[in-house]
């Protein structure tokens, strides 16, 4: 998969918080196969630099870093963010929300457009956390973003794809251009669902994090996401109002 020029192997996407310890963190990370893990600049302390050993455990396990604005709700603190982050990991690479809701944490697609043009313009590879709303979609990529990522429901609730009919209308709508669903997966069948909606990559934390066994919900993930694949460039079928048998009846034996 291709990212603003850079070629990622896996197609998922893994955050670094919440999880129970560091050493776990890294184990998930191996067991789900992913190139991408984002991380919030609050990880770092500006004065002490004490987060460089969080940066320096995630770069030794070989993946690309890609920082967030997390917890940004104005254009001019997503920036500045932004900014910051560029200069502490040297990546030009920035997931960019601006949330417009505390409580369902939706972004603010007003400021979003704003801060994406900003940032676009200044050389930041922008990953935009956006909703699937079409017009939003288009007036992001006419800023400069060159791949867009709709949530799946609101961040950290794992109730999957809320709006699986917008997420496939986006999906034909901007069939050349990277799509990953960001936000709302709380199962591998969830992350399975979005990838046999033509999804390029989906992007998840909470599920794995805050799982039982976070190593194994990794692995189970990283399985998900390439049996959803698969699936989609089989070709699945398309559902219909009424039965079909499966059994042909040429040949049934006729009864007296």
């Amino acid at each position: 998969m291709d990212f603003y020029g850079v070629e990622i192997a896996s197609r998922l996407l893994l955050g670094t918080g919440k999880y129970p310890s560091p050493a776990i963190m890294a184990e998930a990370i191996v067991a789900s196969g992913t190139g991408i893990v984002t991380v919030s600049l609050r990880r770092e302390s500006g004065a002490q630099r004490s987060g460089q050993d969080f940066w320096s455990a995630v770069r030794d396990l070989g993946v690309r870093v890609l920082p967030n604005t997390a917890g940004c709700y104005s254009v001019k603190e997503a920036v500045t963010t932004a900014h910051m982050a560029r200069d502490i990991t040297g990546t030009p690479w920035i997931k960019l929300e601006v949330i417009g809701d505390a409580r369902t944490l939706q972004p603010d697609v007003f400021g979003l457009v704003e801060a994406a043009g900003i940032l676009a313009a200044d050389g930041f590879a922008v990953f935009p956390y956006t909703t699937e709303d079409l017009v939003v979609a288009g007036r992001l990529l006419e800023a400069g973003c060159r791949l867009l990522m709709p949530w799946g429901a609101p961040i950290g609730t794992g109730k999957g794809l809320n709006n699986a009919y917008g997420l496939r209308t986006l999906r034909a709508h901007f069939p050349d251009v990277p799509l990953i669903v960001d936000a709302g997966i709380g199962l591998p069948s969830h992350a399975a669902a979005a990838m046999e909606l033509g999804y390029d990559a989906v992007l998840l934390n909470t599920a794995v994090g805050k799982a039982g066994d976070p190593v194994a919900m990794a692995g189970a993930f990283a399985k998900a996401v390439e049996a959803g694949r698969a699936a989609f460039l089989a070709g699945p079928m398309q559902p219909r109002e009424m039965a079909a048998p499966s059994t042909p009846l040429a040949g049934k034996a006729a009864l007296a």
